[in-house]
């Protein structure tokens, strides 16, 4: 037996049978009993006496082990063991078993309760927030991390600089001191313009009480930016579509009334006319293909690709379909390609921003001339992000572009030389798509260019 538990067993041995034994010890010392039949009535009450007093310890120690387990990490109630004899020590015992499995079975309920409310909060289709009451993110669910590409695991916290840009927003701000004043929900509009411009609506909901984790605020976002980029791709392809296609639709009619009238017997006129229309209509077919494509890049733009994209191969693949053009234009194409990955990236859309970089390249260089065409893996550099990308560049030996154009090259219908660029068969779409597409995957369109000293369009993209 322990040390400190026969100091306890010796002071109840005492409590108890310490008064008999006084009692005793007088009359023998004034010779009121036999002091045989005193000795041995002394000697049977501190018997007894041990006896209840290691009862009672031993009972009062199995309670207090199992009360002790019942403190523990895990936080689990469990019963006594062993056979407690003492009748009130046993029924506080079996108390504790009691509650010891009332408490299991609800601490059971409690973990699917709350299992299921994160899995409720984790499948939400719209971005979710909980703060703390000193505005720390404490969870986010999976539409959240989605949208902000927060690197964090499951139900935790995000840890994404796009999340602090949000909440320092300042009609956010304000809308989280408001719920906090009034506890009552509030709404805030939201524009955020990186990495790529996104239209938030946010529901703001103050919580009373706090939930288990501690938060006080609870953020819905609904990202308006499809629906808006909807709106916007209707007006702009209205306007856009109807300026655009004024011309050519007017060449065509009249045209077509020039053959049914003065013309109709005329062959030679006849197969100008035609070859004239056929232009046309190969110039309104791109036109409707550059502003549909357009449209679809604006739609997922607020949404990074998915995927791993060999550069070489598709700067490779394009610059061979291609062909054809340069063998137009007298061009000749300087190939230079080293092993790069871009990462996250579209093989579909890259193709496209080669495309197009080529196809300028070749209808506003120089007849005749050289277009170079680079790929390569950077780790930095003038003007480019300090972390690992990928380079691809297109050089024309052109006319270049007067500095006052270059930042309005990427804009819808944008012309340097409107009547070079009809007659090249540009659509003034090419170098918008490109940029469309280039923040979508979270690059850098750079265009660098001198008058009489060719252009240089230089992409950068992230590294795998």
């Amino acid at each position: 037996m322990a040390r400190p538990l026969i100091g306890r067993v010796l002071g109840a041995t005492g409590l108890i049978g310490g008064v008999p034994c006084l009692v005793l010890g007088t009359l023998l010392l004034e010779g009121a009993v036999e002091p045989v039949h005193g000795v041995v009535a002394l000697g049977a009450c501190l018997a007894g006496a041990l006896a209840v007093a290691r009862l009672w310890i031993g009972s009062l120690a199995q309670l207090a082990e199992a009360l002790r387990r019942a403190a523990a990490e895990d936080g689990r109630l469990v019963p006594p063991g062993g056979t407690i004899l003492l009748p009130a020590v046993g029924e506080i015992a079996e108390g504790v078993a009691r509650l010891a499995r009332t408490l299991e079975v609800q601490g059971q309920l409690v973990g699917r309760l709350r299992r299921a409310d994160e899995a409720i909060v984790e499948g939400l289709p719209d971005p979710l927030l909980v703060l703390s009451p000193e505005r720390v993110p404490l969870r986010a669910n999976a539409a959240a991390r989605a949208l902000f590409g927060a690197a964090t695991s499951k139900g935790g916290p995000p840890r994404d600089g796009d999340v602090a840009a949000l909440l320092r927003h300042p009609m956010l701000a304000a809308a989280v001191d408001r719920a906090l004043t009034e506890s009552r929900p509030q709404t805030a509009d939201l524009v955020l313009p990186v990495p790529v411009a996104r239209e938030i609506a946010a529901q703001v909901i103050p919580m009373e009480p706090a939930l288990a984790d501690g938060g006080r605020i609870v953020i819905v976002l609904s990202d308006r930016s499809r629906e808006r980029a909807v709106e916007r791709m209707r007006a702009d392809f209205v306007a856009n579509a109807s300026h655009e296609l004024r011309t050519p639709l007017a060449s065509l009619i009249g045209f077509i009334e020039t053959l049914r009238g003065p013309a109709e017997d005329d062959a030679v006129a006849r197969q100008r006319f035609l070859g004239i229309m056929a232009e046309q209509s190969e110039r309104m077919r791109r036109l409707i293909d550059d502003l549909l494509g357009l449209s679809r890049i604006e739609l997922t733009e607020h949404q990074p690709p998915t995927g791993r994209v060999v550069v070489g191969d598709v700067a490779r693949a394009e610059a061979a379909a291609l062909e054809p053009l340069f063998r137009r234009r007298g061009a000749t194409l300087a190939l230079t390609v080293a092993e790069a990955v871009a990462s996250p990236a579209d093989a579909e859309q890259l193709a496209q921003v080669v495309r197009n970089l080529l196809e300028n390249a070749v209808r506003h260089g120089r007849e005749g001339g050289t277009v170079q065409l680079a790929v390569g893996r950077v780790e930095g550099g003038p003007r480019l992000p300090g972390r690992p990308g990928v380079l691809l560049s297109v050089t024309d030996d052109g006319p270049g572009i007067p500095a006052e154009h270059i930042p309005r090259l990427t804009e819808r219908f944008y012309r340097v030389d409107r009547g070079r660029s009809r007659s090249a068969g540009g659509t003034g779409l090419g170098l918008a798509i490109v940029k469309h597409i280039v923040n979508r995957h979270r690059g850098l369109l750079l265009i660098e260019s001198e008058a009489g000293n060719g252009a240089c369009f230089r992409v950068w993209l992230p590294a795998a």
